[in-house]
């Protein structure tokens, strides 16, 4: 009988130990509160986006372009939360791409955060329902910033909408932002527009842009794998 030594029995046990930290990247556990992130390796959404870029007073840029969002990988950090790596591209025509960037999406106390730019923020909650309010800068180090969940529709629907801003004092400053999420898809839905009005005495009052940018994007495709 031929005996196995014990460097050949070490050696497997770590070529074991690979192929199951493998596995545990490629195919993560899903949690029950991410039924409206839907988050798997491969699965990707496509946007077409308008934008307007404020430079001053009658001074704007106006662009319309796709995104695609694709979740290329998954790992662990050192927090042994599950990091996924989601790679933007831009294009104008919907057939050529073009990398612009990476972001990340992690589940971390019961919060879903996104980091795009270094600037993490918890765009949704594990035990979302209507009403449910949450500190959207939890994981800033910033003022915090009450995010609330509107479900759009009945009770039946599996919409909701993630108000993070809605105000507009007509004055000085307007800030409107929400996030809308489908169940079983994710983001279906972005509004950004944060303005600064002219405070001059010649034009306080008269809601003149100063500055500022708002964007829109909306689905337009989305693929789970």
């Amino acid at each position: 009988m031929k005996i196995i030594s014990t460097k050949a029995i070490f050696s497997f046990l770590i070529l074991l130990s690979f192929f199951s930290c493998e596995r545990e990247l490629e195919e993560p556990m899903q949690t029950v509160g991410l039924d409206y992130i839907s988050l798997r390796i491969g699965g990707q959404w496509e946007y077409e986006v308008s934008q307007t870029i404020y430079f001053g007073e009658n001074d704007s840029e106006d662009s319309n372009f796709f995104y695609r969002d694709r979740i290329r990988t998954v790992f662990i950090n050192d927090a042994k939360e599950q990091v996924f790596i989601i790679q933007r591209s831009k294009s104008e025509d919907r057939s050529n791409w073009v990398k612009e960037k990476d972001y990340t999406l992690l589940v971390r106390e019961g919060n879903i955060v996104r980091t795009i730019d270094n600037q993490p923020i918890v765009i949704l909650i594990e035990s979302i329902r209507d009403g449910a309010t949450w500190d959207g800068n939890k994981y800033r180090g910033q003022n915090s910033d009450e995010f609330v969940a509107k479900r759009v529709g009945d009770t039946s629907s599996e919409l909701f909408q993630i108000e993070q801003e809605d105000s507009d004092d007509q004055i000085t400053f307007r800030d409107i932002r929400y996030e809308s999420y489908e169940k079983g898809i994710g983001m279906v839905e972005l509004y950004y527009e944060v303005l600064t009005y002219c405070s001059r005495n010649d034009c306080l009052g008269e809601q003149l842009i100063d500055s500022g940018s708002k964007i829109h994007m909306k689905l337009l495709n989305y693929e789970s794998e």
